[in-house]
């Protein structure tokens, strides 16, 4: 089996649902062949791609996960789409509280296909997230770069933790990235300064800029590194794919 990496933050709007997206499609462009799941019942990262969320969520239907996955339409990326209904999300919720590690039973159960499998997590620390990690080999966490970057990140790295412990070994801290990051403001080059002493090596030396392209590209149904491949955007998630790549 590949690499499940689990992209979480409890705080929306960090950028999650853009890296999970634009790091998938740079994964599958180096040549890696990548599933994208969306975990999250916005269906963002769905959208993203012109795909049409599911009627039913794939990981609470009676069909192999396998057979839900659907080309995005970039070569090597599948994607298997999100579902907006809320019973699906509160089945899959109340599985993962009675002990049922749903996504971690599908994962095992005939995804060797991919090299790498993305889950795009709601912006919570709840049942979704848990399950997500509980089915990851590793977790990735976005942070914006501003002022209340640091602000509820210790529970989220406790519940990272709790999961760990829980897995044993088998779910590790992939990395830390910083987005939205702007190196004129004064602001931001406190933040980062203040991640990088705290966290050290986790936190990725690639950072992502904050970037028109970035902010576009979904609207036309496409990744940054399609819509805009010359943008510092889609620059910095090539640079954080080798990243990852090499984090094996």
């Amino acid at each position: 089996m590949g690499r499940i990496v689990c992209v979480a933050n409890q705080k929306g709007g960090v950028g999650k649902t853009t890296t999970s997206l634009n790091l998938a499609v740079a994964l599958a462009k180096g040549g890696s062949r990548t599933l994208l799941i969306d975990l999250d019942p916005q269906c963002n990262a769905t959208s993203a791609l012109g795909a049409t969320p599911s009627a039913m969520h794939p990981l609470i239907s009676s069909v192999p996960l396998v057979e839900s996955v659907v080309p995005s339409g970039v070569r090597g990326l599948d994607l298997l789409p999100g579902s907006r209904s809320v019973r699906d999300v509160e089945a899959i919720a109340q599985q993962a509280r009675s002990g049922a590690a749903v996504l971690e039973r599908h994962l095992a159960g005939g995804l060797n296909a991919w090299d790498f499998c993305l889950v795009d997590c709601p912006p919570s620390v709840g049942d979704l997230t848990r399950t997500a990690l509980a089915g990851s080999t590793e977790v990735l966490m976005p942070i914006q770069c501003e002022y209340f970057a640091l602000e509820g990140l210790t529970q989220m790295i406790e519940v990272i933790r709790e999961v760990m412990e829980a897995r044993q070994g088998r779910l590790r801290f992939g990395g830390i990235l910083l987005t939205m990051h702007d190196a004129t403001l004064e602001l931001t080059n406190e933040v980062e300064a203040e991640v990088r002493e705290f966290f050290g090596e986790i936190v990725f030396e690639t950072v992502i800029p904050r970037d028109v392209a970035v902010s576009e590209a979904p609207s036309h149904a496409q990744s940054v590194l399609d819509y805009a491949p010359r943008s510092r955007g889609a620059r910095a998630y090539m640079e954080l794919c080798m990243e990852v790549r090499n984090c094996e």
